[in-house]
């Protein structure tokens, strides 16, 4: 769910300009009271906000509630007369930057942005791991799932990567080929290069493969193979019943081409 919150006639009349153009589903709220507390709650309830105010109300409001950068939900500011877009709060790892840029397109806004490497194209991939003859459909159900809340579509995904034991897996090898994205596989020597950048390690997984985790680690490094800058998670491990996906960012060197990575 996204609300839009407004506190001036011109926001409100913006603030139904910009849901009538979004895909999502979106809820209006016009001069919310008690304000503060219903503002907090959606928030806390892992809602995306967008807040037609002032920069200063929406950093005083959110600033006691504020958990994770890791966790907490995109927050995108705007002035009443739409001129510009900011994202705010998560803007990296809660997808903000990246929504900012779309709804400033939308409503021919100007985005601006403070966080590292603004105005780079962002190279972004996909880590999974599954349970040997896992079915392809639950692969695709979990893949569609995290790319919804890293709010990302399939046409921004640079490749799908596993572990190398994984290189035969044919569920991912079948789901590769449904969203027509190179299947590239990394050895555990290379995986482990990313230990100290996982959300969390787990102990089994590497008694069982080699490395702390097969997700995190393949996506972060394959996008940094791709742009040869250290990456991040932007969607750190989910878990279904059979399987793991996690999405990781890079942004490539400014003065750097970015190197493709087929394998």
């Amino acid at each position: 769910m996204i609300r839009i919150v407004a506190l001036t006639e011109a926001g409100e009349k913006l603030a139904k300009q910009i849901q009538q153009l979004l895909p999502e589903q979106s809820d209006i709220w016009f001069k919310p009271k008690p304000f503060t507390a219903q503002v907090q709650q959606a928030f806390q309830a892992g809602e995306r906000l967008i807040l037609i105010c002032a920069t200063g109300i929406a950093v005083r409001t959110l600033a006691p509630v504020l958990r994770h950068k890791n966790t907490d939900p995109a927050v995108l500011v705007l002035d009443e007369a739409g001129q510009f877009v900011i994202p705010l709060l998560s803007g990296h790892e809660g997808g903000a930057n990246d929504w900012a840029d779309n709804i400033a397109s939308l409503i021919e806004a100007q985005l601006v942005m403070t966080t590292a490497n603004p105005y780079l194209a962002p190279v972004y991939s996909v880590g999974m791991g599954c349970e040997r003859h896992c079915p392809v459909d639950k692969l695709h159900e979990l893949l569609m799932t995290c790319l919804a809340q890293a709010n990302l579509t399939l046409a921004q995904i640079s490749h799908l990567n596993s572990i190398d034991i994984k290189a035969d897996e044919l569920g991912l090898i079948a789901l590769a080929k449904q969203i027509d994205k190179p299947f590239v596989t990394w050895d555990k020597y290379q995986l482990r290069e990313m230990e100290d950048l996982l959300s969390t390690k787990s102990d089994y997984v590497y008694s069982v493969v080699g490395v702390y985790g097969v997700a995190e680690s393949a996506a972060l490094f394959d996008v940094q193979q791709i742009t040869q800058q250290q990456g991040e998670l932007i969607l750190t491990k989910q878990k279904s019943a059979v399987a793991t996906c996690a999405i990781a960012r890079a942004y490539p060197s400014k003065n750097s081409a970015v190197t493709k990575v087929m394998k």
